[in-house]
């Protein structure tokens, strides 16, 4: 046992949990801790960002890449509140991420003194946890505590708020081994197992809804086994993508409201539903009193508060899903179910995924990508039109290959997330997915890129306009276009090339094609700006409060 200052403390902390990579910005209260990360840089990595948002969504995106915890730093009033949307990011879309922020000094605080906010408890509603820390005794255990709260069950964003006093003061400290983070077996219900075993036996169109808890519980080998072993057809959710290869046969595409009309009509068809790691969001479901009428539904999920929250399911198995998977597929008789897959094929057969070929357009782009990339690129997406296609037009292979704001749709997201993925994934191709409106909004993260040579690659969908919002503008609004319109000057070529990346304009898919081989060898971060038209919309649609089944495309509007 040794003495150390807050501040190493934090640092020694943070070593004990294998942490390597932090993001952030400094600032006054949060000195102390950077001048210990100066003396441990060759321990640990610091990423500086341009904004405090900018790390969070790092942060985010190195968690969401490699499993690990992401942290990320900032200090006190406007640095700590500025990390709040990548908080609540991360809190809605379950990751692993620990905020350590830190404030005035005891004697100060509640006075209103300079740069004083009182972050834990503006972030309570969006973490799992936030803590105050005004006792240096007291600082090791909470960031241990944090990064078990972290990680433990449905993972979430802990906040740690260090008083400045704190991390000047001394205290004992003893090094300790990170707790093992244990699977949540204690509350499968076997009786429950065995009533959902029956329902499966008995299913003669059983339709599986695969949600982000299975990518979280690295269940995707078991999901895809189940679904071999009953036949069931496999739908996924915008944070399930993955899940399920994009390629197989029994996958129908992503269901809800932008889902393939595969998913939102088979799904009417079902018999029996069998959820898993997905909480029945709002844009999954459309009309909740008319979602899957005719069947069953199972609920397979590790967090108790999601049964019966959005949907009354008949039947529920509260824990972890790769061991409620591998136990339901040693009880659940195998059958074949020709007639149910042929209808499937059918379904997939007469409503394919289309678009205009004759012009650019985002599924065009996506679709070129998916080619050149071999399937195998980490896909970030920011939030709108874009984020759909990339979800729609990339068959992705494998959990964690796309990262995107599915619950809270944070635009100016996948920039910092990006770059944060990149960095824990060095040798892989990373792409970020961005509107031009999104791209405004954190665009200052490309000088981030450049600045530590951070190899991404950032497609701008560039129509001019706020595509998502425009869409519901033109189809629910009588095209009144309400501050929607972003006809200006800004030359994001310029932009880039002026922050130290390469920067590429493309109007044709040749041209596109050209700069995303160029974006390829160029070991530096590039923007490719490809201008689509104002009007292109993302197809299918279910317009809000009706039922998945009644989604729609184009053509049908012309009927």
């Amino acid at each position: 046992m040794k003495q150390l200052t807050g501040s190493e403390i934090v640092i020694e902390c943070l070593k004990e949990q294998g942490v390597d990579t932090v993001f952030g910005y400094p600032g006054g209260c949060i000195l102390n801790i950077y001048d210990e990360l100066y003396k441990h840089q060759g321990e640990i990595k610091h990423y500086l960002t341009s904004h405090e948002q900018g790390a969070a969504h790092a942060a985010d995106g190195y968690a969401r890449a490699t499993g690990k915890v992401g942290v990320c730093m900032a200090t006190s009033g406007p640095g700590a509140t500025n990390l709040v949307t990548g908080i609540a990011t991360a809190y809605m879309d379950s990751v692993p991420v620990v905020a350590i922020t830190a404030n005035v000094g005891v004697s100060l605080l509640g006075k209103d003194s300079f740069q004083e906010v009182d972050i834990a408890g503006v972030v309570m509603p969006i973490t799992k946890h936030s803590f105050i820390v005004k006792n240096v005794h007291e600082l090791a255990d909470t960031i241990r505590r944090a990064f078990k709260i972290a990680q433990t069950g449905r993972p979430g964003p802990v906040l740690v708020d260090i008083t400045k006093d704190v991390t000047a003061n001394v205290a004992d400290y003893e090094p300790m081994k990170p707790v093992e983070i244990q699977r949540i077996t204690d509350t499968i219900d076997e009786e429950a197992i065995e009533r959902a075993v029956k329902m499966i036996n008995k299913a003669k169109h059983p339709f599986i809804m695969a949600g982000g808890g299975v990518i979280i519980a690295d269940a995707e080998n078991e999901l895809r086994t189940f679904a071999d072993k009953i036949d069931a057809a496999v739908c996924d959710t915008l944070m399930g993508k993955g899940a399920v290869e994009g390629t197989a046969d029994r996958y129908t595409g992503m269901i809800g409201m932008h889902g393939s009309k595969a998913s939102n009509f088979g799904m009417a068809e079902a018999d029996l539903l069998v959820v898993v790691g997905a909480r029945f969001s709002d844009r999954v479901i459309g009309n909740a009193s008319k979602f899957a009428q005719d069947a069953k539904i199972i609920h397979i999920d590790v967090d108790q508060a999601e049964i019966n929250k959005n949907i009354e399911v008949d039947e529920a198995i509260i824990g972890d899903a790769k061991v409620i998977l591998q136990t339901l597929i040693d009880k659940v008789d195998e059958s074949k179910k020709p007639e149910w897959m042929a209808e499937i094929q059918n379904l997939k057969t007469k409503y394919p995924m289309t678009y205009d070929k004759g012009i650019l357009t985002g599924p065009q782009v996506i679709e070129k990508i998916y080619e050149m990339t071999n399937g195998d690129a980490t896909v970030v997406t920011e939030v709108g039109q874009h984020q759909m296609w990339a979800a729609q037009f990339y068959q992705y292979k494998k959990p964690h290959q796309l990262l995107t704001s599915g619950g809270l749709g944070t635009m100016g997201y996948g920039l910092g997330a990006s770059i944060g993925a990149k960095i824990a994934r060095p040798n892989e191709t990373v792409v970020n997915i961005a509107g031009d409106g999104c791209f405004r909004m954190n665009m200052n993260e490309i000088a981030t890129a450049a600045r530590y040579n951070v190899p991404i690659i950032q497609v701008v969908i560039n129509n001019h306009v706020l595509g998502m919002v425009r869409q519901w503008q033109t189809l629910f609004y009588d095209k009144r276009y309400s501050n929607t319109i972003l006809q200006d000057s800004v030359d994001f070529v310029k932009l880039a090339e002026a922050m130290g990346a390469d920067g590429y304009r493309a109007t044709t898919i040749e041209e596109f094609e050209e700069a995303f081989k160029k974006a390829q060898a160029a070991g530096k971060p590039v923007v490719i700006d490809c201008i689509i038209n104002e009007d292109d919309k993302v197809w299918p649609m279910v317009a809000p409060g009706k039922a998945i089944e009644t989604c729609f495309s184009a053509e049908d509007l012309d009927k």
